[in-house]
């Protein structure tokens, strides 16, 4: 009876050991001492991702267009007790790109990590059938987003939060054997182009 209740314990404690490793539980800060850039990273999905790659141990340095966006920014996750910096950048003008990677260089010693996330697409769809006024932005017509709900299999509108976690991932160790591939984070749309 004794070899039976040891050899149940050692089980037991192995998926312990499994189970923690699955949820990120025996890994700690699989981002720890890495240096990430994010544009456009003040609100919205770069400010989630920001804050998900300094949680998981990132020095990270956010940009926006407008420095008041910075300073919030840099506020609110240093508030947090995040590794956080920021600069100002438009990612169209070459000396504020410039800015934006010297600023990491001297403060971290390099660039690890690149999110390129200075983007504006509010159309669900096919791209050839965007309209003008769709290019300017709408997603507060109430009667759309419930339309694009419908067609969802998560019956929901994405979060900021819900694209952090995936950029993560493939940002650490974890995602090492990934290359080449298409990660969808569009709670069960089908993706095409």
């Amino acid at each position: 009876m004794l070899k039976v209740r040891l050899a149940l314990g050692a089980c037991a404690r192995s998926w312990k050991s499994v189970r923690m490793a699955s949820c990120g539980m025996a890994r700690r800060n699989p981002l720890e001492n890495k240096v990430a850039l994010v544009t456009a990273s003040t609100d919205g999905i770069g400010f989630a991702i920001a804050r998900r790659l300094a949680q998981d141990g990132a020095h990270v340095v956010v940009s926006s267009r407008k420095q008041q966006n910075v300073d919030q920014a840099v506020a609110a996750l240093q508030g947090e007790g995040l590794s956080v910096t920021g600069t100002v950048c438009h990612v169209g003008k070459a000396e504020d790109r410039e800015r934006l990677v010297a600023t990491a260089v001297k403060l971290h010693g390099g660039v690890d990590i690149l999110i390129s996330n200075a983007a504006v697409n509010p159309f669900f769809g096919n791209l050839m059938d965007v309209s003008e006024e769709v290019w300017d932005k709408l997603w507060e017509d109430q009667e759309r987003q419930e339309s694009i709900k419908a067609a969802m299999k998560i019956k929901r509108i994405g979060k900021p939060e819900d694209c952090a976690g995936i950029v993560s991932f493939l940002c650490s160790e974890d995602a090492s054997y990934i290359t080449g591939e298409t990660v969808v984070v569009a709670g069960g749309t089908p993706s095409h182009l």
